[in-house]
């Protein structure tokens, strides 16, 4: 018996089509949305999660899902298609768009919308874009399922969520989208995360 759920496309799209996610008012925010992009490889599917170069202006060296701004007339689903497109050569269809999760404010003045794509196999090699990314990583469903730590801050009134990854601590938001994610698609369970705190880095 496996000790970690499997990450399948159906169990996810089954799980996204019961899921209600919650909208956020984008009146005086800028929007922006992310890929959760899966893909198959031979050993099972996994996550895409890129580090950003150190030399960007905008949360440089950080960890990040593939995404950035909405464009005008764009809707998050087709923003989220294109910055795949951009960031990392992938090529998906809205028919591999499995549904969205909860808007996320961040501390930078963003709405973020996460996006769920199932690529599947790709049809070309993963090609990240220098300018954009300066590392993929590929997160298996066993990494994907850490029970991330949760603890409270002094003076601060929500609590600060750490995710474990190869050594590294991730926070929100992406650290937050991808432990709704976890939730929802590995275990069924609709837990919120609108809640958590962000540290101050996530402004920069």
């Amino acid at each position: 018996m496996d000790e970690h759920p499997t990450l399948t496309r159906a169990a996810c799209a089954a799980a996204l089509a019961g899921f209600a996610p919650l909208a956020v008012d984008r009146t005086g925010h800028r929007t922006a949305a992310v890929a959760l992009a899966v893909v198959d490889r031979a050993d099972g599917p996994v996550l895409l999660l890129t580090l950003r170069p150190s030399r960007m202006r905008a949360h440089p060296g950080q960890f990040a899902l593939p995404g950035g701004g909405v464009d005008p007339g764009e809707s998050p689903e087709q923003a989220a298609l294109r910055e795949l497109g951009e960031e990392l050569g992938i090529v998906a269809a809205e028919s591999d768009v499995l549904g969205v999760l909860d808007d996320f404010v961040t501390r930078s003045g963003y709405v973020i919308t996460p996006v769920v794509v199932w690529v599947g196999e790709p049809t070309v090699p993963i090609t990240p874009n220098p300018d954009e990314v300066a590392l993929v990583f590929e997160v298996t469903a066993a990494e994907l399922d850490a029970e991330p730590v949760i603890r409270s801050l002094p003076g601060e009134s929500r609590p600060l969520l750490r995710w474990p990854f190869r050594g590294e601590q991730l926070f929100a938001p992406t650290a937050a989208i991808i432990h709704q994610f976890r939730e929802l698609v590995l275990h069924g369970r609709h837990t919120r995360v609108a809640d958590l705190a962000q540290p101050d880095f996530a402004s920069r």
